[in-house]
């Protein structure tokens, strides 16, 4: 219970904008806009074993985003999806 205490009084560590470029693979794209680079690429790394071919409409990439947004939060990391449904996308 405490470690989850910690990790809420903490700032983030950075910020990731997940990005849906479209129907042809990949479909994914990752933007940070602070953080620190290394803590970012492996991040990145491991959205993109997740995500990189999954389209969002496929079922896989609902368990997928989850899990996505799960390791966002042990790694401190703000997270926020857009894809690309006109408005400002949703937020996890």
């Amino acid at each position: 219970m405490t470690d989850l205490q910690t990790q809420e009084t903490q700032p983030p560590r950075g910020a990731v904008r997940m990005i849906y470029t479209g129907p042809v693979a990949p479909h994914w794209e990752m933007r940070s806009s602070f953080g620190d680079p290394t803590v970012i690429e492996e991040f990145r790394a491991r959205v993109m074993a997740r995500l990189l071919l999954l389209p969002k409409h496929d079922p896989q990439f609902r368990r997928n985003k989850e899990r996505v947004a799960r390791d966002a939060e042990r790694e401190l990391l703000t997270l926020e999806w857009d894809l690309g449904y006109g408005d400002s996308g949703d937020e996890s």
